[in-house]
């Protein structure tokens, strides 16, 4: 390991990968881009082939996965994001099913090789400390196993605490770059998004620690939460609508069993306000994803509350929150750690909320999954559904009494339609109303 700090180009850190190396690369907007880009042109001048690519979600290009590539990189990722799903989609990219908390274990238990390990850091401290900042995912299990480490060190990158920060003795090549981070501006939430947060923010018990994810539904849910106290945060990722409830003291940590007073997260998905936020706060701890994700962690939470959503629910409860069909849409990501862990929570509630329809009037709520679609949250582990017409509780209940709670809450104009499949489905002891 090195203990001096001399950067090279990033041209010349690439050069340690080999034909047929695994390589991990830092997620999120802490993706390393001058190193992908380094990396993909010694593929366009055919010095590598077989060279393997492990991923959470990335934000920016991601031009390994391309056709062009093939026979040259192969995209093998954890979790598929918007840059990579059409690849995916067409067979000249793949995904890994995995729930995130467990990535790492494939490194430390050598199920996948790591070869090198590509990462972004703030500029090293006096005592030669560096951060991950936004992003820690799995990072440090690939460090721990991989031949080589190479890290951009970038004056953007916030110097977060917790897991995120390490010595640069841990790094072995340097390279220097100062582009900014990727900012996600999120839209305004819709009527439906308000909605739907309004009623999970019903569900929402003062003291209750929060896992929310990141979009316009949980920006709407925390929206909500203005005159709620002593909340906590212990969740896989986070944004800036967090911000707003931590100025007015609503957010605080103040009833958690662990890390008490501290927001705990592995990635943050943001504005640049949020990226600061993160810059040497003590309230905020970075952790591995391995912690973050643990559900026996996650359950030690009192009134753990969880909010994940879906692509679709059937009628017993079965959602689908990876794929369309047969199409991989995104991954697993931590849904069933923290659905799970929430629901093993001393007053804790596991939540799957989502709209009723597409955005091109289509039912999310159906009779059975699409053929070809993945089962997330299994009916065993689906307790509280939400929409934007209300929030039943599943748990406990037999099969018809879930077709029933589901289409209550299902858009009006679909739920004769699913009623009819319901008696079809379990015969004429259901019992439904026509309209």
């Amino acid at each position: 390991m090195s203990n001096s700090y001399k950067p090279v180009s990033a041209e010349e850190a690439v050069k340690v990968i080999k034909n047929g190396d695994h390589v991990h690369l830092n997620a999120i907007g802490n993706a390393p881009q001058v190193l992908i880009q380094a990396m993909c042109e010694r593929g366009r001048r055919g010095e590598l082939k077989n060279v393997h690519i492990h991923h959470f979600h990335t934000e920016g290009e991601a031009p390994y996965s391309a056709p062009e590539f093939e026979g040259i990189f192969q995209h093998d990722a954890f979790f598929v994001g918007a840059n990579t799903r059409k690849n995916v989609q067409s067979g000249y990219a793949d995904y890994i099913p995995v729930f995130l908390g467990e990535a790492g274990r494939l490194y430390t238990d050598g199920r996948i090789p790591c070869n090198v390990c590509m990462i972004q850091v703030c500029p090293p401290d006096e005592n030669g400390m560096v951060s991950l900042g936004t992003s820690v995912d799995a990072c440090l299990s690939a460090m721990s196993v991989a031949d080589y480490t190479i890290a951009v060190v970038n004056k953007n990158v916030p110097h977060a605490l917790g897991d995120a920060e390490f010595h640069l003795s841990k790094i072995d090549i340097f390279v220097e770059d100062n582009t900014p981070l990727i900012e996600k501006f999120y839209e305004e939430p819709t009527e439906t998004d308000i909605a739907i947060g309004h009623h999970c923010a019903e569900l929402i018990e003062d003291g209750a620690c929060l896992q929310l994810g990141i979009g316009s539904l949980p920006n709407a849910t925390l929206a909500c939460l203005g005159n709620h106290k002593n909340l906590g945060i212990h969740t896989e990722m986070f944004a800036d609508g967090v911000l707003k409830l931590v100025e007015k003291g609503v957010i605080n940590g103040a009833n958690k069993a662990l890390d008490r007073g501290k927001i705990v997260s592995t990635f943050l998905l943001g504005t640049n306000n949020v990226y600061n936020f993160a810059d040497k706060n003590p309230m905020v701890l970075m952790k591995d994803v391995a912690y973050t994700n643990d559900p026996f962690i996650i359950a030690q939470q009192p009134k753990m509350t969880a909010i994940n959503s879906a692509i679709e629910i059937d009628l017993t409860g079965q959602v689908c929150a990876d794929s369309i069909g047969t199409k991989q849409f995104s991954g697993a990501g931590g849904q069933i750690d923290f659905i799970y862990g929430a629901s093993r929570s001393k007053g804790g509630k596991a939540i799957i909320a989502m709209p009723t329809r597409t955005k091109k009037g289509v039912s999310k709520i159906v009779p059975t999954l699409t053929v070809g679609a993945s089962v997330v949250t299994t009916r065993f582990h689906v307790h509280w559904f939400v929409t934007e017409f209300g929030a039943v509780n599943l748990y406990g209940r037999t099969m018809q009494e879930r077709a029933k709670l589901i289409t209550s809450i299902a858009h009006p104009d679909d739920r004769e339609a699913l009623d009819k499949a319901a008696f079809e489905r379990f015969g004429s002891h259901f019992h439904f109303v026509e309209k």
